[in-house]
């Protein structure tokens, strides 16, 4: 007897539809599992065996059992083939299916040893892959029904069990009563601030800075990435945590976007499987490269990096990170996207965030070049050491760089003093963003910062004295092409926020003094406001 189900290998974020074909016949008793499977994988033989006898179904011992995962050569990893296993084991044995019943359906679940269902990471994705194959219908297990009811035209049903899953499949009208599924992750035992903290806080608690929140606000408009340097306690990391209050919220497929990532990862939260807002990562300096970069043994997972998607990759003290980790981020400066190698996986995950880095101008974090009486007990030599850890390929992929001074005495008293809210800021964000999707609108291109730099050029130019400018800066050594590329995408941002059809020679200005850490006078803040 032989009988066929599938199911969803995951390969980065790529998934691949698998056929799970199980044959039952005479020879000698053995069950063979073959097609690069991974020890997760070989273990479902004991898995599914305990769950198709403990579900009260029969496990045909006097039979030669083999088990394909198709196609062979593509390694395969994870414990949700479990489902797929034991059902195809049961068409191929004793159990009747009604004819169809297997053909357009992909089983996801991990089976536990008495047949109760288990969650597993990236539902999402898998039900995204089978979809694209023209699959419409997925069986998951019943918590993760929601994350996969996501995917339009998909037809998804939560199961509990075995049983339940057989009589799905049956077409029962009566569904057997099992035991509720565990949410795919644990209950948060320690919350003393965490993300919930970060709710609160507001752009109108930042006083004076009149220059750095205009640079955070064409960050947010384009998606740039930028670097914060100043004394310590000026300020850098109550900017970088208020930047997501001014991101608008997720499209409905960038929300896809981001939730299949964080499925990957198994973070997303039982109660809202589905992720509307730009997130904010803040990982520490001390973090691993797998952390940040992505990677791991085993299977290869998303870092930080990817799960900072559409919204912003903090990271404070970046000279304290160690400068491989540094030097790795070339390239999703640059794509936004990375590739991760591991042996004989290989995978590329989507990483377009924002990236914020932030750093005191020395080791001691008392240097202060406007002011003559400053604290810094740094030589030279070591405040050079210690900003040559921002490389000059990194620092050529930042936008805008601003030196963020403590406030004055007197704006901390002015009482006339009145800072705009993050609401206000995001209404001037949110209608930028529309002028740029209605610009981009038959382009793969969202932001600014996203878009190529020979596409820039030739679809959407500065106007000819504002391009005949930049190229000077170009020719006379000051930018590189690619610093000119990114000083086109922020004039561009610029005149978003003003309302401009075409970036000019104000705009271009602006864009040179924010990428070179220049002053800004107020008539050029107050423009764009």
């Amino acid at each position: 007897m032989w009988a066929s189900t599938r199911t969803v290998s995951l390969q980065g974020a790529v998934g691949h539809v698998i056929d799970v074909q199980v044959d039952v016949s005479q020879g000698q008793i053995a069950t063979n599992l073959v097609g690069r499977a991974d020890a997760s994988i070989n273990e479902a033989r004991d898995r599914c065996r305990a769950a198709i006898e403990n579900s009260g179904y029969h496990w045909p011992t006097s039979r030669r059992i083999t088990i394909l995962l198709s196609p062979a050569d593509l390694p395969k990893r994870g414990p949700h083939f479990d489902l797929g296993i034991a059902v195809g084991v049961l068409a191929a044995g004793e159990e009747e299916f009604p004819a169809g019943a297997l053909d357009d359906v992909v089983l996801i679940g991990e089976l536990t040893l008495d047949g109760r269902l288990r969650c597993v990471p990236g539902v999402l994705p898998m039900v995204m892959s089978a979809s694209a194959r023209g699959i419409t219908r997925v069986i998951v297990p019943e918590p993760q029904v929601g994350e996969a009811a996501l995917v339009p035209g998909v037809e998804a049903y939560g199961a509990r069990s075995l049983r339940q899953v057989v009589a799905l499949l049956r077409g029962e009208q009566e569904i057997p009563e099992a035991p509720p599924v565990e949410p795919p992750t644990g209950q948060l035992l320690l919350s003393w601030r965490g993300e919930a903290r970060l709710e609160d806080v507001d752009l109108v608690d930042v006083l004076g800075m009149e220059d750095a929140r205009f640079a955070l606000e064409v960050a947010a408009v384009g998606g740039h990435h930028l670097l914060l340097t100043g004394p310590k306690g000026a300020g850098k990391t109550t900017l970088a945590e208020r930047l997501p209050t001014i991101l608008p919220d997720l499209t409905p497929e960038e929300s896809l976007e981001l939730t299949a990532i964080h499925s990957l990862c198994g973070a997303l939260p039982a109660a809202t499987p589905v992720l509307t807002r730009p997130p904010f990562r803040a990982p520490h300096h001390s973090a691993s490269r797998a952390g940040i970069l992505g990677g791991g043994s085993g299977r290869v997972r998303p870092g930080e990096v990817s799960k900072a998607h559409l919204g912003v990759l903090f990271l404070d003290e970046f000279p304290l990170l160690p400068s491989d980790i540094v030097e790795a981020l070339r390239q999703p400066l640059e794509s936004g996207e990375i590739t991760i190698a591991r042996g004989d996986e290989d995978a590329t995950y989507p990483a377009a965030g924002m990236l914020v880095l932030a750093a005191n101008p020395c080791p001691c974090g008392e240097y202060h070049p406007y002011s003559r009486d400053h604290r810094c007990t740094c030589g030279e030599v070591k405040r050079r050491d210690y900003r040559r850890k921002l490389s000059g390929p990194i620092a050529d992929r930042i936008d805008i760089t601003r030196f963020v001074e403590p406030v004055k005495p007197h704006q901390l008293r002015d009482r006339f003093a009145a800072p705009e809210s993050s609401a206000t800021v995001l209404a001037r964000v949110t209608l930028a963003r529309q002028r740029q999707r209605a610009r981009y609108a038959d382009t793969p291109w969202r932001l600014n910062a996203h878009v190529p730099g020979p596409l820039l050029r030739e679809c959407w130019p500065l106007d000819a004295a504002a391009g005949q400018r930049l190229d000077q800066e170009v020719y006379g050594g000051a930018l590189t092409r690619r610093g000119a590329t990114r000083v086109h995408r922020v004039s561009w941002s610029v005149a978003d926020l003003r309302g401009i059809e075409r970036p000019g020679l104000d705009e271009l200005e602006v864009a040179l003094r924010l990428r070179a850490a220049a002053p800004l006078d107020l008539a050029m803040i107050g423009g764009a406001a």
